[in-house]
């Protein structure tokens, strides 16, 4: 994994950092217990519940290394004093979709924090690409595997 900069907003950074207090504090305790009891079953060679709990213990371990290199590698987006004149990352987007006739709001946000089911989208997605930088009123095209989406900026809501 290389040393990208993680975009993060303040809340995604919380997120974060819970989210790795919670993997060093109480995962590791809980998997080292199950590893323990995994070993007094008695001969390990042929235990599942200690093989299951050993390759628990280093996916554990591998996502608590690749949260501590997000949060140094982060770049925090202070999203309290970002204007509404440009779509920008931590930017609230008012869209239509014009074929559709319909709207929607999504939150422009980095990668490690896109969740589209909270309608948060990359800022390196097609649609995060097309319309960062761009003004409301504007007319964007996103090229997708489907075709091509085109979207109308309503408005920029923070």
């Amino acid at each position: 994994m290389s040393d990208k900069e993680v975009i993060l907003t303040i809340e995604g950074l919380k997120k974060l950092e819970q989210e790795l207090e919670e993997l060093k504090s109480v995962r590791r305790r809980e998997v080292a217990q199950r590893i323990k009891q995994a070993i007094e079953f008695g001969d390990i060679s042929e235990n599942s519940e200690y093989e299951d709990a050993k390759n628990e213990q280093a996916f554990n371990e591998g996502r608590i290394l690749t949260l501590e290199k997000m949060l140094r590698n982060a770049k925090i987006i202070d999203d309290e004093n970002l204007g509404t004149e440009v779509v920008s990352i931590g930017s609230t987007v008012l869209l239509r979709d014009i074929e559709f006739d319909e709207e929607f709001q999504c939150t422009i946000v980095g990668s490690a924090e896109a969740d589209p089911g909270e309608n948060k989208i990359s800022n390196e997605s097609p649609v995060g690409k097309a319309i960062l930088g761009r003004s409301k009123g504007e007319t964007v095209e996103v090229t997708v595997p489907a075709g091509v989406l085109k979207y109308h900026i309503v408005d920029i809501v923070k």
